[in-house]
């Protein structure tokens, strides 16, 4: 697989019916390899390791309805009141992040309402801070560590 522009970790990956597959440590089971895949378990593995985020407090593959159909959010990141703060999208990293890109995620708020949207495609990561009041949106420099999400 592709380095990525994240940490390296200890990558648990095993062959299952000839497909690899990697542990999502988050889902707690292998799921199949995809390059999409392998950017979420490197940037969920920053997010503890870097950026002191909960491991209970973290959702992968979270259902949502949108406008009567069902979609799937990549990663939702919950306070302790179990009130979703962030919506991470993951592209494989062969995927430019553009406009598209953001309106997607942006689609998946309109459920959920979170004040953070992240996307990485794992060379690239961007992360936008949503003020509801001014209803503008500001990008920040770096992903904030958990602590300062603010809730």
């Amino acid at each position: 697989m592709l380095s990525l522009n994240l940490p390296t970790f200890a990558v648990n990956i095993a062959e299952k019916e000839g497909k690899r597959m990697i542990l999502d440590i988050v889902r707690r089971k292998y799921v199949a390899l995809t390059p999409e895949e392998w950017v979420r378990q490197h940037f969920v593995n920053y997010l503890f390791t870097t950026k002191g985020f909960p491991h209970e407090l973290l959702a992968n593959e979270v259902s949502i309805k949108l406008n009567n159909t069902s979609k799937r959010c990549d990663t939702v990141i919950y306070n302790r009141f179990l009130i979703p703060l962030m919506i991470i999208e993951y592209k494989a990293p062969h995927i430019e992040i553009t406009k598209e890109v953001f309106d997607q995620i942006a689609r998946y708020n309109m459920a959920l309402k979170v004040e953070y949207l992240t996307v990485s495609n794992g060379i690239h990561h961007f992360c936008c801070k949503i003020n509801y009041n001014t209803q503008t949106y500001t990008f920040l420099e770096d992903i904030p560590e958990y602590t300062d999400l603010g809730k």
